[in-house]
């Protein structure tokens, strides 16, 4: 037996009959990537639109027809037994499905809390974080989230941090990102906090995020890690980054059901946390005193374990190595074509999302039109993306549920666009 199904046996928990009927697959994902047969299994879980190609997975992820079944379930469940259930039964199924969540981030289930989405958990623990002098600098870059920015720039305003912003460079290396937040660092020693994204939704570039929470530690510098893109999208656990503070989402790239997140604090710094506006601690090491998200949505919580046990069937690694096959089919073609890549080919600095632009084209306006063209010439959904430092881009973000053929389409239409 494997770690999941003995995990699985202990919780009372089984896999979805959709997803026991997934066919073998190699154990090797590279391999396992390239395998028609399954992927098309796998696609078969999910009801896409067809009035479209759909390239634009990243704003949230679709549930499979499993989740979305046990979600609408719950949803009536919830909505017939009402009150009653969620006073006496919820609670004690919810603590299951927070250990379910900890077991595959191989964390402690008493350092993770719930919460709507990744905003909400990033803003709490920015918003929370007590180890501020007035004075102290607070980092963040050009590709970080527009509301962690504006987080991060509150702290000036409520807590006297001077507050300190970078560009990180295009086009990336590791090296350089590394480098990059050394320099700044360097340069900005009364630095204390640092905010990092993991993947960034602009342009998909990943950062190496274990080196840079490396090196801050050495600098007693903290770092609170975006993870809103990565979980699910790439293959890690919350101890491989290295921080003692994540946001994360569930409804991204695990599939969930919208209005599912995690914040995600070591256990022995939840104390450098806040409370939520002075909201009771129960006791030392009270993570879940550091929100306070109010009614929640019963359901969506309710059918995490479906879409945790999905992304397991699939397998975490073979899932990351898909969507960058999907990438690598119409990257190439595009700089073919005469198009910037903004994101890397550099191994560890790209997973699927992926954006480009036409050379020259980098106003907002141009990619607006830039995306359009793709809808309406060639049916093709993308997303324009803006906040990158040398202009705006576009974005192609597909899913576990896109077909080589939708990928290669994109490829074919670029030089058409051009």
């Amino acid at each position: 037996m494997t770690r999941r199904s003995i995990f699985s046996a202990a919780a009372g928990l089984s896999l979805t009959g959709a997803a026991r009927a997934l066919p073998a697959v190699s154990a090797n994902p590279l391999d396992a990537a390239q395998d028609e047969t399954f992927w098309a299994e796998v696609s078969g879980l999910y009801d896409v639109t067809d009035e479209i190609i759909h390239l634009e997975h990243g704003n949230w992820g679709m549930m499979a027809r499993p989740v979305q079944s046990a979600y609408l379930a719950h949803v009536e469940t919830v909505n017939r037994r009402n009150s009653y259930y969620a006073r006496r039964e919820f609670w004690a199924e919810a603590r299951a499905i927070k250990d379910q969540i900890a077991w595959t981030l191989g964390c402690d289930a008493d350092e993770i809390v719930l919460t709507r989405n990744a905003t909400e958990a990033l803003q709490a623990l920015i918003g929370g974080y007590n180890k501020l002098s007035s004075g102290d600098g607070v980092l963040y870059a050009d590709l970080d989230y527009g509301s962690m920015q504006t987080a991060m720039g509150w702290l000036r305003e409520r807590r006297g941090a001077d507050l300190v912003t970078i560009n990180l460079p295009e086009p990336a290396t590791r090296q350089g990102l590394i480098d990059a937040y050394e320099q700044a660092l360097i340069a900005n020693p009364h630095v204390r906090l640092m905010l990092l994204t993991h993947l960034s939704h602009r342009t998909g570039l990943v950062l190496p995020v274990s080196e840079i929470c490396a090196m801050a530690r050495a600098r007693q510098v903290d770092v609170i890690v975006d993870a809103a893109h990565s979980w699910g999208q790439i293959d890690f656990q919350a101890a491989d980054l290295g921080a003692d503070f994540i946001g994360f989402n569930l409804h991204k790239w695990i599939g969930a059901p919208l209005g599912v997140g995690l914040m995600y604090v070591r256990k022995d710094r939840i104390e450098d946390i806040d409370p939520f506006m002075g909201e009771a601690v129960r006791g030392p090491g009270d993570l879940s005193a550091r929100v306070h998200t109010g009614t929640t949505n019963f359901a969506a919580i309710l059918a995490i374990p479906a879409a945790l046990d999905l992304h397991a069937a699939i397998g975490p690694a073979r899932k990351a190595a898909r969507l960058r096959y999907l990438r690598s089919l119409w990257v190439d073609a595009a700089r073919e074509a005469g198009f910037e890549v903004l994101t890397p080919d550099e191994p560890g600095l790209h997973a699927a999302i992926t954006s480009f632009r036409a050379p020259g084209q980098t106003s907002p306006e141009d990619n607006i039109t830039l995306a359009r063209r793709l809808l309406e010439e060639h049916r093709i959904f993308t997303v324009h993306r803006t906040g990158v430092a040398q202009g705006a881009c576009v974005r192609v973000t597909p899913g576990v549920f896109t077909s080589p053929d939708d990928v290669r389409a994109l490829a074919d239409a670029l030089p058409r666009l051009i």
